[in-house]
C-alpha cells in the first residue's frame, strides 16, 4: 500500500469520530463483533472508489488488497454492511464532521463563500410503481371483487374436496397489491388535509375580506379541498421519492433532489447535504445554510441560482449574519450558435418586491458579479465527479431519512478523496 493511498487517510478520520455515536446490532450465537469503526471505514473507502453494493462490497474484502487493508483482513457478510449502513446515521454525520474539522486543522478549509445547488439522483424504485389517486381507487375497487370471488372460489373448492392449491397463491397476490394501494390512498389523503389545515388561515383571511368589501366584490375565494387531486401520484415501492427531471429537455424519472452546499474558496469541499422529495430548491434554502451554525459554523456568503429565490429565506440568512446573492431571472443568455431555437419571447414578469430588486441591483455590481461566477464552476463540479467519477446515480437505500442517510456517506467518501488529492497536489 503506497504512504499516500487514501485508505491510510479513511482510516486516520474513522479513529476521531465518538465511539458513542455507533449504534451496532447484536449477533446472535456469540459470534464475534465486527468493531464499529472498521465497519464504517469499510463503507466510506468503498463508496469513494465507486463500490456501493453491500454485495460487491463484501466481494471486495476478499479481491480488493485496498479494501483487505482497510477491513483489517476480515470479510463482513453483505447483510452485516447493510444494516450497519441503514442503521448508524449519527455515525455517518459525526464521521462527516470530523472530516471537515481534519480540513480546517490542516489549513485546507477557510469558511467564507460557499454555493448551493441541488441534483436529481435516481430513487431505488422505478416509476411505473407511481400511480394516480383516481386510478387507485379504481383498482381497489376491482381487487375487492376478485378477492371476493377468489375466496368464494377456494371455499367451493375446499367444500367439493378439489385441490385448490393454485387460489392461495392468487389471492395472497391480490390482498397484498390492495394493501399497498390502500396505504397510497390513505398517504395521498392525509397529505390533502395537511395541505387544506395550512392553506385554512389565509383562506379565512380572504373570506373575511371578501365578506367585509363593499360594492362588486367578484368571485368569492375558493376553501381549501381535503381531498386528493385525482392526478397526485404516490410510489408504491418508496412512497417517499417523487417524479422528477432535470430540466424541461429531461424526461421525468422517480428520484430525491439531493442538495449540497460546497465551499467556494478553493476547496469544494461539501459543508452540508440535505435531501427533499420535491423538485423545489427553496424551501429548504435558509434551513441547510443556517443548520451549519451547529457544526463547522455559518459561512460569510452564499451563492445560489434563481431556484432558492425566497423572500422569507433570504431574509432569514441576512437575518443571521449571512450574505445571500440569488439569481433573480435568468442569469445565462441563450447562445447564438446555439443547435436549439431560441425560445419565444416573453413579456418579462414585472418585480414588485423590494427584495427582488434589491438583489437585482446588488448583482448588477462588479463585485458581486465576480463573486457570483464562482458559483457554478464549484458546486456543479461536485457533482459531476460524484456521478461520474464515483458512480453514484441511485440510492440504495428506500425512505427520504434512509436517503439523506446515505447521501451524508457520499458526501464523507466525496470530502476524503477531495482532501487526499489536495494533500497530494
Amino acid at each position: 500500500m503506497p504512504e499516500d493511498d487514501l485508505a491510510h487517510f479513511v482510516v486516520a478520520v474513522v479513529e476521531r469520530v465518538p465511539i458513542g455515536a455507533f449504534e451496532v446490532a447484536r449477533r446472535p450465537g456469540g459470534k464475534p463483533q465486527y468493531h464499529p469503526r472498521l465497519m464504517l471505514a469499510l463503507l466510506i473507502f468503498c463508496y469513494a472508489n465507486g463500490i456501493f453494493s453491500s454485495r460487491r462490497i463484501e466481494r471486495a474484502t476478499h479481491r480488493d488488497i485496498a479494501v483487505r487493508f482497510v477491513a483489517a483482513n476480515l470479510h463482513p457478510d453483505h447483510d452485516t454492511i447493510a444494516v450497519f449502513r441503514r442503521s448508524n446515521k449519527a455515525a455517518f454525520e459525526a464521521a462527516f464532521l470530523q472530516v471537515l474539522l481534519l480540513a480546517r486543522e490542516s489549513g485546507l478549509l477557510k469558511l467564507g463563500t460557499v454555493s448551493i445547488d441541488g441534483t436529481k439522483i435516481d430513487a431505488n424504485a422505478s416509476k411505473i410503481r407511481s400511480v394516480r389517486y383516481d386510478r387507485a381507487c379504481e383498482l381497489r375497487s376491482k381487487l375487492a371483487a376478485d378477492i371476493a370471488a377468489l375466496t368464494a372460489q377456494a371455499e367451493a373448492a375446499d367444500a367439493e374436496g378439489l385441490d385448490p392449491q393454485a387460489l392461495p397463491a392468487e389471492l395472497a397476490r391480490r390482498e397484498t397489491l390492495k394493501a399497498k394501494l390502500d396505504a397510497a390512498c390513505a398517504r395521498l389523503e392525509e397529505d390533502a388535509r395537511a395541505e387544506a389545515e395550512a392553506a385554512r388561515p389565509d383562506y379565512e383571511a380572504k373570506q373575511a375580506a371578501f365578506d367585509g368589501k363593499k360594492g362588486p366584490r367578484g368571485r368569492p375565494p375558493k376553501p381549501p379541498s381535503d381531498a386528493p387531486p385525482p392526478e397526485r401520484q404516490s410510489n408504491l415501492t418508496d412512497p417517499d421519492s417523487a417524479l422528477m427531471r432535470r430540466s424541461d429537455a429531461h424526461e421525468y424519472r422517480q428520484a430525491y433532489n439531493a442538495q449540497a452546499v460546497v465551499c467556494a474558496d478553493g476547496t469544494q469541499l461539501i459543508l452540508a447535504t440535505e435531501v427533499v422529495a420535491n423538485t423545489a430548491d427553496a424551501p429548504s434554502f435558509d434551513a441547510i445554510i443556517l443548520g451549519m451554525q451547529a457544526g463547522i459554523g455559518l459561512p460569510a456568503r452564499v451563492l445560489a441560482d434563481t431556484g432558492y429565490a425566497s423572500g422569507p429565506a433570504v431574509a432569514a440568512l441576512q437575518k443571521s449574519g449571512v450574505e445571500p446573492l440569488v439569481a433573480i431571472g435568468r442569469t445565462q443568455p441563450h447562445r447564438p450558435y446555439d443547435f436549439r431555437p431560441p425560445p419565444a419571447a416573453k413579456t418579462p414578469r414585472k418585480m414588485t418586491e423590494p427584495w427582488r430588486l434589491e438583489m437585482r441591483a446588488k448583482l448588477e455590481t462588479e463585485d458581486a458579479k465576480a463573486l457570483y461566477k464562482k458559483r457554478k464552476q464549484t458546486v456543479e463540479p461536485v457533482f459531476g465527479i460524484i456521478k461520474a467519477a464515483m458512480g453514484m446515480r441511485q440510492f440504495r437505500l428506500r425512505g427520504i431519512a434512509k436517503v439523506a442517510t446515505e447521501w451524508t456517506l457520499i458526501a464523507i467518501a466525496y470530502n476524503c478523496r477531495r482532501i487526499a488529492r489536495i494533500q497530494t497536489a
